[in-house]
């Protein structure tokens, strides 16, 4: 009668730990796959410089804050100023729609990054704010909704435009996204961790068709 018993514990064992297994590769694998869906979706609308971009009216500059948690100036905000910066003055689009968290006096987002276009020339009249950017969601969403816009260029880090180009396209937006100079991601490791989960809740926000969490009156651009 052991032997019989023994089988069937050891059955048990190796069902228990095989089931442990693919729990624990589950998560791995969606996180792959979602990652590499919206990489390979986005690649053929990404640009590294404006001299192969196509016109758009719009471009839609996605915000970060200009300091990092040390107090020294953040290179992702930079780099994308100078990209946006450079996009206009290359007359490939007419006006720059700066999309940012600004949910308290003491943080803007917006604020900053016109403040930094000023400084490298773009007119205050082709500067428009959106204050109610708090996620690339809404942002990409919102450049439709309020600010009228069927399309735009999408100025950030490659890492950070394959998700707002992949979010714009399973909209109806017909989005394009400039590349800004990346920064060294060894300085800060959280990012690209952050990415990584960031790009798969994309697909849990198309899931529970996750709308902006402000909209408001409609905005014309160019008037």
């Amino acid at each position: 009668m052991r032997k019989p018993k023994r089988k069937f514990f050891k059955r048990l064992l190796i069902i228990l730990t095989n089931t442990l297994i693919a729990l624990l590769l589950l998560p791995l694998l969606v996180l792959f796959i979602s990652n590499q869906v919206i990489r390979i979706s986005a690649e053929a609308y990404l640009y590294d410089s404006p001299e192969l971009i196509p016109y758009n009216r719009v471009g839609l500059v996605l915000g970060t804050s200009h300091r990092v948690r040390s107090g020294g100036p953040n290179p992702y905000f930079n780099n994308r100023m100078e990209a946006a910066a450079e996009l206009y003055h290359s007359g490939k689009v007419s006006y720059l729609l700066l999309s940012g968290d600004n949910l308290t006096q003491w943080y803007n987002e917006p604020g900053q990054m016109r403040e930094k276009l000023l400084e490298l020339e773009v007119p205050d009249s082709a500067i428009y704010l959106d204050q109610s950017g708090l996620r690339t969601l809404d942002s990409v969403i919102r450049g439709r909704e309020v600010f009228g816009q069927s399309g735009f260029t999408v100025v950030s880090q490659r890492f950070h435009n394959q998700r707002a180009v992949y979010i714009a396209r399973q909209n109806g937006i017909e989005a394009v996204a400039l590349n800004a100079r990346d920064a060294d991601r060894g300085n800060h490791p959280s990012i690209l961790v952050r990415e990584w989960f960031a790009k798969t809740n994309v697909f849990l926000d198309i899931l529970l068709k996750k709308q902006p969490r402000f909209l408001g009156e409609q905005v014309e651009i160019g008037t």
